[in-house]
């Protein structure tokens, strides 16, 4: 059976170009996405001078990446659901405020972990 998309090294490199599409899609049309990016980055040299283990940096910016990952995935809803229907509907509207939801959540899990470090660090 032949797949589609290939299979083996060729697999990779397509699946790799999709993916750079796709970022390259949220940076264009999503600015949470833009916005979420920067912080990130800007984070990794604060991240480097705050922690206190290297366990630590890289819970303190993978925290940093769980946010970039859900709110590519809210984006991919989004997008997908307004492909579907412009037009209101409830299942729609639960859809995009689900997805809302988990990055608020990502959120509130960067806030906790860099809370952490920081009261670890100064108190």
């Amino acid at each position: 059976m032949l797949k589609p998309n290939g299979t083996g090294v060729g697999r990779i490199i397509k699946a790799a170009k999709c993916s750079m599409q796709g970022f390259a899609a949220s940076w264009k049309f999503e600015s949470a996405f833009r916005q979420e990016t920067v912080l990130a980055l800007l984070s990794v040299p604060v991240a480097a001078w705050l922690a206190t283990s290297v366990s630590q940096f890289a819970l303190l910016v993978s925290v940093w990446c769980l946010v970039l990952v859900v709110e590519l995935l809210n984006s991919a809803i989004e997008s997908l659901t307004d492909r579907v229907s412009l037009e209101r509907h409830e299942l729609s509207g639960r859809a995009k405020d689900m997805g809302s939801a988990a990055v608020f959540v990502s959120l509130v899990i960067v806030a906790l972990v860099w809370g952490a470090a920081i009261y670890e660090r100064f108190f």
